[in-house]
């Protein structure tokens, strides 16, 4: 969360060397496709952001150890603009980490509701009925009006995506994911 608001006292200046930009990383500035996450349209869409972080952090108490989150993180967001790069070519720039908290959310309630949790069951229905409705019906005017930009909506499809082939390569849903790589609870698939 911090990082976030590092970058946004970096101003316009940051978000120009930062944001998603098709043609630029046509050119060979690749690090967009991870730093467009880390970089707002401003103040408000960075709170959105933030709140949306700290709601995360609420609904999906898991704790995880650091190099986990970072992990998650860097290859959801390669995950998502990597999507946009490929299948909407229309996207000419993009900054925000909705995207990725999208698929956050997913790899945090989806254990929970392996474990029949009722509740996580229901967020997780609305986080899917939202980037439906999102992709039929396009991003409520006022959201846009808001942040003062376009919400990319297909970021929150990739970023979803995204979490499930996370979650199918390193184990997330079953638990797997937090043990270190070699200990023995890791390779013996006894349940934690």
């Amino acid at each position: 969360m911090l990082l976030l608001v590092l970058v946004e006292l970096g101003g316009d200046v940051c978000r120009a060397a930062l944001a998603y930009d098709r043609a630029a990383i046509a050119a060979g500035e690749w690090w967009r496709l991870l730093t467009g996450n880390f970089a707002h349209l401003g103040w408000y869409h960075l709170f959105l952001n933030e709140l949306g972080l700290l709601v995360l952090v609420l609904l999906c108490p898991e704790p995880l150890p650091a190099w986990v989150w970072v992990r998650r993180v860097l290859l959801l967001s390669l995950g998502m603009t990597g999507g946009l790069f490929v299948f909407v070519p229309d996207v000419h720039g993009y900054v925000g980490m909705s995207g990725v908290i999208h698929g956050l959310f997913v790899l945090g309630l989806m254990p929970q509701v392996l474990r029949r949790d009722l509740i996580a069951l229901g967020c997780l229905l609305y986080l899917i009925g939202k980037i439906l409705w999102e992709l039929y019906a396009g991003a409520p005017v006022s959201d846009e009006a808001a942040i003062g930009g376009r919400v990319v909506v297909e970021s929150h499809l990739f970023g979803t995506l995204s979490a499930f082939v996370y979650a199918a390569i390193f184990g997330s849903f079953r638990g797997n994911e937090a043990r270190a790589p070699g200990s023995p609870s890791a390779t013996s698939g006894i349940p934690r």
